[in-house]
C-alpha cells in the first residue's frame, strides 16, 4: 500500500493532525487524472485557459495548446482566473453522528472541505472559511496568502459539532457579509432542529431555498454538499429500535421493519427537495453518505463538474 493510500484509510483520516496530507493526496489524485486536458483545475473557473470565441483577437490564442489539442484556447488574464471561495461547514450536533462508520458526518465534511481548501490554495485562488449552527461562528476572510491554508486547517481541526442549527439563517447572514462574488461551498446534513410538528422538512427546505436564491441573486456560485450518515440513508436497523434526536434530546422507539419502507421513501423525498431547490437556484447539489470513500466521491464530483464547463 502506498503512503497516499494509507492516509486515505478512514482510521487514519480521523487523525486531524494529518488533515493537510489527506487534502493534498485527494487533490493531487484528482489533478493527475486531468493529464489529457489543456488546463488543470476543477472547472474552467480554476483554469488558465478558456475556449476561443469567434470574433476575439486571434493574437490571444495559445498556439502551443492548439498544437497539442487541435482546438483553440485563449489565455485567461489574472482578473479572469482568480476565484474567491468560501467553505461553509455545519457545526450542528446532528453532524457528530455515526452508526458504524469510522467518520462522523462532521469528520467527513471536514475532509471534503480541507481538500477543497487545498485545491483552491494550490490554484492560488483566495479561499476563506466559516463555521455555522444557528448563525455564523468562527470565520476566516478569503485570502490567497501562504499561511491561509494552515489557518483553515487549524480552525477545522478545532471545530466541534454541538447544538441546533439554522442553515437558511446562516446562509442569509453569509450573503450579507460577503460582497465579492464567490464560490460558496456548503457542507451540511441539512437536518432541521426543533419540534418536527413546527419545523417540517418542506418548510425548512423552503427557507434554505430562499437563501440559495439570495446567494445566486448576488452573483455567488453555490455547491451544496449534502452529507448523511450511511445509516440515515439505508436504515440497517432490526427489531424495536430507539431513535434519538441529538439536537433536541427526544427519543422515539419504533419497529424498524415496520417503518423501513416509509422511512426510505421519506429520505428519498428529503433529498429530492434539495436537489430540486438547487436546480431551480442554479446551484450544484452533491448528495453523499459516509459509506462512500470521501476522496473518490469528491474526485468524481470534481471531474463531472469540469466536464460540464
Amino acid at each position: 500500500m502506498s503512503a497516499a493510500e494509507s492516509y486515505l484509510k478512514p482510521e487514519v483520516a480521523q487523525q486531524i493532525a494529518r488533515l493537510d496530507l489527506r487534502a493534498k493526496f485527494i487533490v493531487e489524485g484528482f489533478l493527475s487524472g486531468l493529464h489529457a486536458s489543456p488546463y488543470q483545475g476543477f472547472s474552467v473557473e480554476f483554469s488558465e485557459h478558456r475556449r476561443y470565441e469567434p470574433g476575439e483577437d486571434i493574437k490571444d490564442i495559445d498556439w502551443l495548446v492548439y498544437a497539442k489539442t487541435d482546438r483553440y484556447y485563449v489565455k485567461k488574464y489574472q482578473a479572469e482566473t482568480n476565484l474567491n471561495g468560501y467553505l461553509l461547514v455545519d457545526l450542528s450536533e446532528s453532524m457528530g453522528y455515526t452508526h458504524r462508520q469510522a467518520l462522523t458526518k462532521f469528520d467527513y465534511c471536514v475532509c471534503l472541505s480541507a481538500a477543497m481548501a487545498y485545491l483552491m490554495h494550490r490554484q492560488q485562488d483566495p479561499v476563506g472559511l466559516a463555521t455555522f449552527d444557528t448563525k455564523l461562528r468562527a470565520s476566516l476572510k478569503s485570502k490567497s496568502s501562504r499561511a491561509q491554508l494552515g489557518n483553515i486547517l487549524s480552525l477545522l481541526s478545532k471545530a466541534k459539532p454541538t447544538g441546533p442549527t439554522d442553515v437558511a439563517a446562516s446562509l442569509t447572514q453569509f450573503a450579507g457579509m460577503v460582497k465579492q462574488k464567490s464560490l460558496a461551498m456548503v457542507f451540511s446534513d441539512l437536518l432541521p432542529s426543533g419540534d418536527p410538528e413546527e419545523v417540517s422538512d418542506e418548510r425548512y427546505a423552503g427557507e434554505i431555498t430562499k437563501s440559495l436564491n439570495l446567494l445566486r441573486h448576488r452573483g455567488h456560485d453555490v455547491i451544496l454538499f449534502h452529507v448523511l450518515d450511511e445509516a440515515e440513508v439505508t436504515f440497517p436497523f432490526e427489531g424495536m429500535h430507539d431513535l434519538h434526536d441529538p439536537e433536541d434530546g427526544s427519543n422515539l422507539i419504533v419497529d424498524a421493519s415496520g417503518v423501513r419502507r416509509d422511512y426510505l421513501e421519506a429520505v428519498a423525498e428529503f433529498r429530492d427537495l434539495y436537489k430540486t431547490a438547487c436546480q431551480k437556484a442554479g446551484a450544484d447539489y452533491v448528495p453523499l453518505d459516509t459509506s462512500m470513500q470521501y476522496d473518490k466521491a469528491l474526485i468524481e464530483y470534481l471531474q463531472g463538474r469540469q466536464a460540464r464547463f
